[in-house]
């Protein structure tokens, strides 16, 4: 999340007050994306403050600059958000598959583990996640199923409904063992980090609120930086002034 100031017109009655005290300071999403090769260490980044449509093209260019084809698979990891698995099926078909972070999967296991096994806790999640590695996420949703919340508590949080809907909403996207025996990663740590140093590094700096026009041209510099990409920003900008 990027801090943004509003840069509405103001009032008249902002107009006779210091603005820096009545600025409308908002946050706004950036959404990186990153492809490599298997087995190559040097990724290429794409990046917008755009919407979730506007996502997808970046996306798409970061994968053909990675050295994608149209014979290409593509191996998609990402935290389970809908919107990310609906535009990897628009921008490559049935080129990729999608598998969601098995660490952002553990998350959810783990706060329904207190509900499902309070005194074995660690166990009770050793054994979800080994039974995931198998691609047996149906002996997972029967678990979870035999400790539903049947009421909703005090506090909001239904740990354990959470986790088996995660599960049952997300059909064909747990073939965590066919990433593993492929030398596929089943994490998105690289994308996770890559938010640090690509975006907040810079972005997010203490005191630091954006403009929106500015703040997506520091985000363009600081994908071309991590691409070490400069030829291709002057290029393009040399066609369009042309």
């Amino acid at each position: 999340m990027v801090p943004i100031v509003n840069t509405s017109e103001p009032s008249p009655e902002r107009e006779k007050v210091d603005r820096r005290r009545t600025r409308q300071l908002e946050w706004q999403e950036a959404r990186l994306a990153m492809a490599h090769e298997a087995g190559s260490v040097t990724p290429r980044f794409a990046a917008t403050l755009g919407g979730v449509e506007e996502s997808g093209k970046p996306w798409l260019d970061c994968v053909l600059r990675a050295g994608a084809g149209t014979e290409t698979f593509v191996h998609c990891v990402g935290d389970g958000a809908t919107w990310i698995f609906h535009q990897m099926e628009l921008q490559f078909g049935t080129q990729a598959r999608y598998l969601v972070d098995f660490f952002h999967l553990s998350e959810y296991l783990s706060a329904a583990a207190d509900s499902c096994a309070a005194d074995s806790k660690q166990v009770w999640l050793r054994n979800q996640q080994q039974r995931l590695k198998e691609n047996h996420s149906d002996q997972v949703v029967d678990e979870l199923a035999g400790f539903l919340e049947r009421e909703k508590p005090l506090s909001g949080e239904m740990p354990v409904t959470a986790c088996y809907r995660y599960l049952v909403n997300r059909p064909g996207q747990f073939d965590y063992q066919g990433a593993l025996a492929a030398g596929l990663p089943i994490g998105s740590g690289e994308i996770e980090s890559g938010h640090r140093y690509v975006i907040q590094a810079r972005l997010k700096i203490a005191g630091a609120w954006w403009k929106p026009d500015n703040a997506e041209k520091m985000l363009a510099l600081r994908v071309l930086r991590a691409n070490q990409d400069w030829e291709h920003y002057w290029q393009n900008r040399n066609q369009k002034a042309a």
